[in-house]
């Protein structure tokens, strides 16, 4: 076993740090509520709620999973934000449904998944280097055409899309961000992404990229308040599709969640799988109690962690207080909003690389030598990255078929699962180096 390196981040440091992860997945997950609110014709009063409790609630969902008890949190530097993959199903069942039948199904669907955390824990087995590294590599490769989408202006179908302004801001945060790594020193190097961040947004309001708009608009103050839009109601068919939703996201966890112990030399047990189920089921609920949204770990802060090198949870501690903190004014919380797209395209081009570099670096440790391990990781890329690409491919499949294998890194992790139980060679194949926890100081 090796000896565990202590890394001690100050406070002002692991603000930055924090500042930098939130910055990261804002857009993200605040993208969510604006999508589903916006297709329920909600008012301008309900969309001011609707955002600033939604960023409240990732702040409390996020310090769930890193304040790690006995019962709850897999304690490992992780940020929550809404899951992009229930915007859809939600959409369907408040235009079919009512919104009080939508947050009913999210908190059914929190229920389920909180008891059946310990035995959903014990697919530990099934996630040998092999499948986790061919998940981790296919999370990363398909959430590049979102970075990219984003870095051409954000909507692929606008006139204006890919101008040269938007790759302009765009590819310059790309190159502050490499400069920074390259050229930069200590702590500087450390928050490249904020850097390369505040950098394009200076840069994008000379340009005339920048509105100020939604701070005028936005509240000072704003409370959560339970059952905001009414009293929940439970419908079989809502609830059975919210818990099919839960379940990819579970799955999109787990792998996020080796990525995780890898990158911090902490072998993931099904005790911290549970926890980290339960921590993420229990926010569901908040989410569905509050009339938020399902709440699930960000992929894409994975690859912020790689690249600071800073693998405590000091940061995440902050990013999270800095998310309450937002949620309840509205108004300072809109700033974060005013990041132009192309910008945030060209970070999160930086990071989902990272991502997809992580899953390769985690495919180190399997036997490429052995044509079956080359034959499943081959295949169960491949059929991520091709659903990814026309994910209307199972459009004549019943609908339920069509949520689960639609979505490319569901596609990859059972094909990945599956092909290793059927092909995996006799000889066990090298573990992961275990630690006794995250490389901080407790």
């Amino acid at each position: 076993m090796q000896n565990k390196q202590v890394v001690s981040v100050s406070h002002p440091k692991a603000a930055a740090l924090g500042l930098q992860h939130l910055l990261a997945m804002y857009s993200g997950s605040v993208l969510v509520p604006l999508l589903i609110g916006g297709a329920l014709h909600f008012s301008a009063s309900q969309m001011t709620y609707l955002v600033s409790i939604d960023i409240f609630m990732c702040g409390l969902a996020t310090l769930l999973q890193i304040w790690t008890n006995r019962f709850v949190g897999i304690g490992l530097p992780v940020v929550l934000g809404c899951a992009v993959q229930a915007v859809e199903p939600l959409k369907m069942i408040g235009e079919r449904f009512t919104i009080g039948t939508m947050y009913g199904a999210i908190i059914a669907a929190g229920a389920f998944v909180f008891l059946i955390a310990g035995a959903f824990s014990k697919i530990k087995r099934l996630f040998p280097p092999l499948v986790t590294g061919t998940l981790i590599t296919v999370i990363g490769l398909t959430l590049i055409p979102v970075a990219f989408t984003n870095l051409g202006g954000g909507d692929a179908s606008a006139k204006n899309f890919g101008s040269p302004d938007s790759l302009a801001v765009g590819f310059l945060t790309v190159l502050v961000i490499l400069a920074v790594n390259v050229w930069g020193v200590g702590f500087i190097r450390q928050i490249a992404v904020l850097i390369g961040l505040l950098v394009g947004t200076i840069v994008a309001a000379f340009m005339g990229m920048v509105s100020l708009q939604p701070v005028a608009e936005a509240s000072w103050l704003h409370f959560p308040q339970p059952f905001y839009f009414g009293a929940p109601h439970f419908e079989w068919s809502s609830i059975l599709t919210m818990i099919l939703v839960s379940l990819v996201s579970m799955v999109e966890s787990t792998g996020v969640f080796f990525a995780l112990g890898d990158i911090t030399n902490r072998k993931i047990e099904s005790s911290d799988l549970k926890k980290g189920y339960r921590a993420e089921a229990l926010a569901v609920m908040l989410g569905g109690i509050f009339n938020t949204f399902p709440y699930t770990t960000f992929s894409q802060n994975v690859g912020l962690v790689q690249l600071s090198g800073i693998k405590t949870r000091k940061p995440i501690f902050y990013s999270a207080g800095f998310l309450i903190l937002l949620g309840l004014l509205p108004k300072v919380g809109a700033v974060a909003t005013i990041i132009p797209t192309p910008v945030l395209g060209g970070a999160m081009l930086v990071m989902f690389g990272m991502v997809a570099i992580q899953g390769i670096r985690m495919l180190r440790h399997v036997d490429f030598h052995n044509d079956k391990n080359v034959l499943i990781a081959a295949l169960s890329i491949g059929l991520g990255l091709g659903v990814s690409v026309e994910p209307t491919i199972f459009q004549s499949l019943p609908t339920t078929l069509q949520l689960l294998l639609g979505n490319g890194i569901v596609m990859a992790s059972l094909s990945a699962v599956l092909l290793n139980l059927i092909l995996r060679p006799r000889q066990p194949e090298a573990e992961l180096e275990e630690d006794d926890g995250l490389n901080e100081e407790e």
